[in-house]
């Protein structure tokens, strides 16, 4: 139930931001319907919890397991409050959907085509999350959703579908649905910038750091690791601080704004961006405080469809002395980098620009089917402990073995 509760929460982000992004009302109901049945999970797993408690220790561990219940939950809800801004139509800027386009990780829509590469085959043929760094998030068929899309899903002619990841897969994406070539959103050339452009600037960047606050909150979680917590808490801060920021420069703006309206979007946006940082801050509260986790947390999250891993950089491993931009991991195995460690201290949403080097160690987040590649690319084989059935990171001679 936390796997499931955990996938639902992360897609409604998706599709709440790609709503937003097409300025579909349609997507936004959905969005809502999807958060109904996740309020009615929560009350199950909540009940589950009371049920399983028989002793003072179990209790202490299973409050843990409601501390990250009512985080999901809470992510659920910031996602419903970004799709209002469609269902109810506040608006929002045509310049920040310009915006959108450059976040880091993008939604998408394009309409399968007759005759393409997509047409009449299953979607786990084609491996998207490895072979263009984004997945589908949900295809609107006729008059009907699917959101609950699965790897035996046949795509047909006249599918419309939605997906989310990294902007760079845009381009082969659109090859194999036979769609035309994608030209991104513009606007004319502005050379003065105003208070709504550093508001729209500083609201994208909310929601990058949003996003990495969550992925960083469940990797800190699975790996139990303070470090990642203190990044949660900082990056927190950080959007607090923008926060106020934002809402300076937008009241500013609604002075010289002919229609205000649109602007109650942006405040919306912001508002959401920084529940889902509190969210995050919540559950890795159990990790800075050093707090009793059940082991439940850990086997749950190992089973949703994204999973963590941290893997070391061997020396002389594909990776070593080669820069993020030029591996492009959000591609192929479709991986997307929270952090970085290198000498005790961690880089989160670490440049293209950055070197790898080895004894460095990268905190990211994909499918499961890309865990083998990117343990390959690090200078690892990635094999099943026949005792624990954990995964194991074994050097190429078997010298070595670390816990992935």
């Amino acid at each position: 139930m936390i796997s499931d509760a955990k996938d639902s929460s992360e897609l409604m982000v998706d599709l709440a931001y790609a709503a937003v992004y097409f300025g579909d009302p349609q997507m936004g109901e959905e969005v809502v319907a999807l958060g109904e049945r996740l309020d009615l999970l929560v009350h199950d797993m909540r009940a589950v919890c009371v049920l399983a408690v028989r002793t003072p220790r179990e209790a202490d561990a299973m409050a843990s397991v409601l501390k990250v219940v009512s985080s999901i939950e809470r992510i659920a809800h910031a996602a419903m409050d970004i799709a209002r801004i469609v269902t109810h139509r506040l608006g929002i800027p045509r310049a920040l959907v310009v915006d959108l386009s450059d976040a880091e990780e993008v939604a998408h829509r394009v309409l399968v085509r007759e005759g393409s590469h997509f047409a009449h085959r299953t979607i786990q043929d084609f491996e998207l999350p490895v072979a263009v760094g984004m997945r589908i998030v949900a295809v609107h068929r006729g008059r009907d959703w699917i959101t609950d899309v699965t790897g035996d899903e046949v795509l047909l002619p006249g599918d419309q579908l939605f997906l989310h990841g990294s902007p760079s897969g845009i381009t082969r994406l659109h090859q194999l649905a036979g769609a035309p070539d994608w030209v991104p959103p513009t606007l004319p050339e502005e050379v003065v910038t105003t208070d709504l452009d550093r508001a729209i600037d500083v609201l994208v960047e909310m929601k990058n750091i949003s996003e990495t606050c969550v992925g960083l909150a469940w990797s800190a979680l699975v790996l139990r690791d303070p470090g990642l917590a203190a990044e949660v808490n900082h990056l927190e801060d950080r959007l607090d601080e923008m926060q106020d920021r934002l809402e300076t420069w937008v009241l500013r703006s609604s002075a010289e704004a002919l229609d205000p309206s649109p602007l109650r979007g942006l405040l919306h946006l912001a508002a959401a961006a920084e529940d889902l940082g509190d969210a995050a801050q919540g559950m890795t509260w159990l990790i800075s405080e050093r707090e009793e986790v059940h082991p439940i947390l850990s086997l749950a999250l190992g089973d949703s469809d994204e999973v963590v891993v941290r893997y070391p950089v061997a020396a002389g491993s594909r990776v070593d002395g080669r820069a993020l931009s030029e591996l492009q991991l959000d591609i192929d195995p479709g991986f997307h980098v929270l952090a970085v460690r290198r000498g005790g201290r961690y880089a989160y949403r670490p440049r293209g620009s950055l070197v790898l080097r080895a004894g460095d160690e990268l905190i990211a987040s994909g499918p499961d089917e890309g865990q083998g590649l990117l343990a390959d690319l690090c200078g690892w084989v990635l094999i099943e402990d026949d005792e624990t059935g954990e995964d194991v990171l074994q050097s190429r001679d078997g010298a070595e073995a670390v816990r992935a």
